[in-house]
């Protein structure tokens, strides 16, 4: 991305949104924000737009106001936010020079965003080096604060591991038979991450299990005739799948034709960010989460009515899990900003400051309370929901329905230990009441 497109991509970005940027008196008046989604690509449509403009929404309200309790107060502690978004299409090294441009040419007071596991594991280490606050959004592997420690990089959302545990404990408590399973995930950090999480709590629930067809075909593959015709041809119990974006939609579609939702189980982990573009295509009965309580199975509160009626009002349709784990970060990073702003008489805070503020703290979102109590404060555990789809016809949409919330300690592991291993050791200590 050169330098022209970005300044082009920030006047149409004021121009077509309704952003209150007043020009600023002082660098003490501006929160100068970074975000990075994918604004191009097969990630863009189902996921990476949708947490545009749960962004662009979110920032909006703040900087008028408009928000519920206890996010009343303009911007970031009075201070206007003024965002720059850039695109997270282009693979990690990419990924690596935008962010250096972010804080380095930009001079953004934090970078928050990526939905990528394989660009969060690139870019986090670079923040790290550079002393810059990093607030990750999204990507789902475990492993960013399981191999490494950080001091300067949050993720305000949880890991991979609470959508499989999710899942298997769903089916589980909903008497779903899975005596054989077959999986087909993207062969990169989360397709292989999630796999191994699925397969290991299944067989700590289903000690009988057995694993049929095991298929890691490449990101953005698009065409899956052949794993199709295996999956078809094994028959098994259940097909389990992390694919997401337009990875995913390409699989419903090629997939529903051949009869493979009819001869075996769909369970989808993070499915309902497609499930406005599919329709009718998504075939009923399938079991899937939304890596939270979000969308069509969030719980009324005021947070919540607040976002899906006020998106759904601006953009045409209700907000996927991307909204809502962009706007969850961004009310995290307000709450640790106003904090910080507490304790130094108001001051607008120092990285250091706001790191401070940040580790271990708690807020509530639209989609429940976010915790940061994993990886020495820097990693947020949440609820989470899982369901079933039931097209609606009326309302020409796809509805979840026999919808179970976990609590985030059932489906999170504990402060200390690595998530295949609390898996594999039977999930000992959590709390599912």
């Amino acid at each position: 991305m050169d330098r022209s497109w970005r300044t082009n991509c920030a006047v149409i970005f004021a121009a077509t949104t309704s952003f209150a940027l007043a020009a600023p008196a002082s660098a003490q008046d501006t929160f100068k924000l970074g975000i990075v989604t994918f604004l191009s690509g097969p990630a863009a449509d189902s996921f990476g737009v949708p947490a545009r403009n749960g962004a662009q929404f979110t920032i909006d309200q703040l900087n008028k106001g408009s928000v519920p309790s206890p996010y009343e107060k303009v911007g970031f502690g009075g201070m206007k936010i003024e965002p720059v978004i850039i695109d997270e299409n282009g693979g990690a090294t990419k990924q690596v020079q935008e962010l250096r441009n972010l804080y380095q040419r930009d001079n953004v007071d934090v970078v928050l965003g990526y939905i990528s596991s394989g660009d969060c594991l690139a870019v986090a280490p670079i923040a790290e080096e550079l002393k810059k606050m990093l607030v990750l959004m999204d990507c789902g592997t475990p492993r960013i604060f399981e191999e490494a420690r950080y001091n300067y990089v949050f993720r305000t959302a949880a890991h991979a591991t609470m959508d499989n545990v999710g899942l298997v404990r769903y089916m589980k408590a909903k008497n779903v038979k899975m005596d054989t399973v077959s999986a087909i995930n993207q062969d990169y950090a989360w397709g292989q991450d999630s796999r191994a999480d699925f397969v290991a709590a299944a067989q700590q629930l289903y000690p009988n299990v057995k694993v049929q067809i095991d298929l890691l075909p490449k990101f953005g593959a698009g065409q899956y005739g052949t794993e199709i015709s295996a999956l078809v041809g094994a028959g098994s119990d259940v097909v389990y799948s992390s694919l997401w974006g337009g990875d995913l939609q390409a699989f419903v579609l090629q997939s529903v034709p051949r009869g493979l939702s009819k001869r075996s189980q769909l369970v989808f982990s993070a499915a309902d960010h497609v499930l406005p573009p599919l329709g009718d295509k998504m075939p009923d009965g399938t079991i899937l989460g939304a890596r939270g309580a979000y969308g069509l199975m969030s719980q009324k509160s005021p947070l919540n009515d607040w976002l899906f009626k006020g998106y759904e009002a601006v953009n045409g349709v209700y907000p996927v899990q991307a909204a809502y784990r962009i706007t969850q970060s961004i009310l995290g990073l307000k709450a640790a900003v106003e904090k910080a702003m507490s304790k130094n008489g108001g001051k607008k805070p120092s990285t250091d400051e706001m790191v401070e503020a940040m580790t271990g703290l708690e807020w509530p979102s639209p989609g429940g309370l976010i915790q940061m109590k994993l990886a020495d404060g820097h990693q947020a555990i949440q609820p989470i929901a899982i369901s079933r789809t039931k097209y609606n016809p009326e309302l020409k949409r796809v509805d979840l329905v026999d919808i179970q919330y976990f609590a985030a300690e059932c489906v999170n592991p504990p402060p200390g230990v690595k998530s295949i291993d609390w898996i594999k050791g039977g999930m000992q200590g959590a709390k599912c009441d």
